[in-house]
């Protein structure tokens, strides 16, 4: 009988939460804790169960926890043969979770893609720092409204900007906390409300210049696996196996919307996959995936129970 095409998929930051990794501490996948440590210089396992959550939405902190979680998951999924019975033709990841994706795909060993991710994340919070921003989330409208209110917003003089395309009628905007405040006061003229984001930065937009210049030099000094599993990357939702420039893409993803709606659409459609599993915390991507695919079917591994 045929395996069943399954992709997999990596979330992002803001699904961290306290006590994230307490479930997983008993698992013997929970040894990816002490490697990730070490190449991140950071202590996970306090991160992960005993950092309280006002702490950990630290955008660094947050990205280090989710990223953890994510990887030690995958781990004990492929121990547990969770996975036997399918076949995995691809990986993506939202934003942060695209360093997951490298990982699980073979792209990157685990200690480089810790390395990268503590850059990542220590980047994007001084970006935030020297250049005050925030984002929102418009719902209920099309993207294209919102690409036009955007733009109305940027030429009265803010600073705003598209920064995710998740899934239809779901666009998240970012830029300064006066751009994103107008926005909000103007999303009723397109049928949309907004909600915003508890986030340290505006993400996925040029505030994160900064970043991405300080994580192209280490992705420099980065060996990524010459062949590897397609991976769907953020910035053109185009499947690579290797054959690809990936410093350059991950740079460009700092600056440039996470294009997640048409990432899984190249997964479900090109790639073939009849179901994507969500791996790591939380089930937003699979939430997403629903809206996006109605047709194709989810699952979340956010638990060592999951995976029974």
């Amino acid at each position: 009988m045929d395996r069943l095409p399954i992709g997999l998929v990596f979330p992002g930051q803001g699904t961290q939460k306290e006590k994230m990794g307490a479930a997983w501490r008993d698992t013997p996948s929970w040894a990816l804790v002490a490697e990730i440590s070490e190449a991140a210089g950071e202590d996970l396992a306090e991160l992960l169960l005993d950092t309280p959550d006002a702490q950990l939405r630290r955008t660094d902190l947050a990205q280090l926890a989710v990223f953890t979680v994510s990887l030690v998951a995958h781990a004990e999924a492929v121990r547990t043969g969770a996975l036997d019975g399918f076949e995995v033709v691809a990986c993506a990841g939202h934003s942060l979770g695209e360093y997951a994706a490298l990982t699980a795909a073979g792209a990157l060993t685990v200690p480089a893609a810790a390395a990268l991710v503590a850059t990542r994340g220590r980047a994007m919070r001084a970006a935030a720092e020297q250049h005050e921003g925030t984002m929102g989330v418009l719902v209920a409208a099309p993207l294209e409204e919102v690409a036009e209110l955007t733009a109305r917003v940027r030429a009265d003089g803010h600073d705003l900007w598209v920064a995710n395309v998740n899934a239809p009628g779901q666009t998240v905007v970012s830029g300064s906390p006066g751009a994103v405040a107008h926005i909000d006061a103007l999303a009723p003229s397109i049928g949309a409300k907004m909600i915003r984001l508890q986030v340290g930065g505006a993400f996925h937009s040029p505030y994160m210049a900064p970043a991405a210049e300080r994580l192209r030099a280490a992705l420099k000094d980065t060996a990524f696996a010459p062949a590897h599993l397609p991976v769907v990357a953020n910035v053109d939702a185009t499947a690579y196996t290797g054959d690809c420039d990936w410093p350059e893409l991950s740079t460009r993803q700092l600056t440039s919307p996470v294009l997640w709606e048409q990432s899984v659409r190249t997964l479900t459609g090109p790639l073939g996959c009849r179901r994507l599993v969500e791996i790591g915390p939380g089930r937003t991507l699979a939430g997403l995936v629903r809206r996006i695919a109605p047709d194709t079917g989810t699952a979340s591994l956010d638990g060592p129970a999951a995976l029974g």
